[in-house]
């Protein structure tokens, strides 16, 4: 039996591991043939590394699918205009393009450096724009196409992740703007935010404290009940659970759906809602002071939370 996507043509960037490697094979099981794109480098964006491309290549090819590798930065314009161009030459067509390429350079903002911003920001959000920008005109012109990108739900903020956060975010609304801008050609552009236990979500000190609870449990020692329940929860969260969405995605079944990002992760997919207004006041010829210390505590501010309060200070060890 075909698949859902015989003889579609994909892009996939960050492609060599994580959900973009599970979103590569469940399209090429599906009948795509994919550029696997992925530069092989840390979670920090660091290093250079071809063989997690080639190895997802080599496991599509083993399936009996087709598949290319490339080793470039969606940092760079020159990469997006590459990518696209080795889709047409390889195969004739392109079809689809996952945006998924990320890193991670967590910091609190008063420590955070305009380097550690800055590569954040080019890989994630300017990474979206270079390949879709030269996608988009292959689209354009052959009035159909696909596009998921990957936001996350730390856009809806996350403590020591404003780079990561500011990106992810403007993901969404960028998603949002290309689907008004590109849906009349036949294209739809869609976004999802992962739950998945990856490089990007395993950190090196939940790592830690993963090999420590599992030692604890060889040894018969009791384990921390809390650290035992966050680790059951992201070893749950596989790859491969997110991927069945965004291929959906990509399919005629998913036609009418556009501009619209999706929670997904685990055993969940949930629609995210689109931001409206919650309240309004008015006011003939404007608002003042005066007035806006008397109206607001009892309409726009009534029942808002601080979400951070205020703390006092730590003592000293």
């Amino acid at each position: 039996m075909p698949g859902r996507l015989e003889g579609k043509v994909a892009i996939v960037t960050g492609a060599g591991r994580g959900i973009g490697r599970a979103e590569a094979l469940l399209l090429a099981k599906e009948g795509c043939r994919v550029v696997v794109n992925d530069p092989g480098v840390t979670v920090a964006g660091e290093g250079r590394d071809t063989s997690p491309a080639e190895e997802v290549v080599a496991e599509i090819k083993k399936m009996g699918g087709d598949a290319v590798p490339n080793f470039d930065s969606v940092t760079e314009m020159a990469t997006g205009e590459k990518l696209v161009k080795l889709a047409l030459d390889t195969w004739g067509r392109l079809d689809i393009l996952i945006n998924n390429a990320g890193i991670l350079r967590d910091r609190m903002i008063f420590n955070m450096t305009e380097e550690e911003w800055d590569a954040v920001i080019a890989v994630h959000l300017k990474g979206h724009f270079t390949v879709t920008k030269y996608a988009s005109q292959v689209f354009r012109q052959q009035r159909s196409g696909r596009i998921v990108n990957t936001s996350s739900e730390s856009g809806l903020g996350n403590m020591g992740q404003a780079n990561y956060s500011a990106a992810k975010e403007g993901i969404v609304g960028l998603t949002r703007t290309l689907a008004l801008d590109l849906g009349r050609y036949g294209v739809t552009v869609n976004a999802i935010r992962p739950r998945a236990g990856t490089r990007m979500t395993l950190s090196p000190e939940l790592r830690a404290a993963m090999e420590r609870a599992r030692q604890a449990r060889e040894a018969g020692q009791q384990v921390d009940t809390q650290t035992e329940s966050v680790i059951a929860q992201i070893e749950a969260l596989k790859p491969e659970m997110v991927a069945p969405l965004v291929v959906y995605l990509c399919t005629d079944a998913a036609a009418n759906v556009n501009g619209r990002d999706f929670l997904v992760g685990g055993n969940e997919i949930s629609l995210m809602s689109i931001p409206h207004r919650e309240k309004t006041i008015y006011r003939e010829g404007g608002w003042d002071l005066d007035s806006l210390e008397r109206v607001f505590p009892s309409t726009l501010g009534a029942g808002l939370r601080n979400p951070a309060p205020p703390q006092p200070p730590a003592q000293p060890s």
